[in-house]
């Protein structure tokens, strides 16, 4: 396996592991919260990629 697979990997796990916690707190508001900026973060990512494409 190589470096980048192994980060990718790493990466994914993480923010998996954000979601759990966020839904583990048991608070609407962090639910909330995390679903915004993950969906705000994929926002920017594709309006980056066209950018710099």
């Amino acid at each position: 396996m190589s470096i980048n697979k192994t980060r990718s990997l790493l990466y994914t796990v993480a923010r998996l592991l954000g979601d759990v916690k966020a839904v583990s707190s048991g608070s609407p508001k962090k639910i909330g919260q995390r679903i915004a900026r993950r969906a705000a973060g994929k926002a920017a990512g594709k309006t980056l990629r066209k950018i710099f494409k």
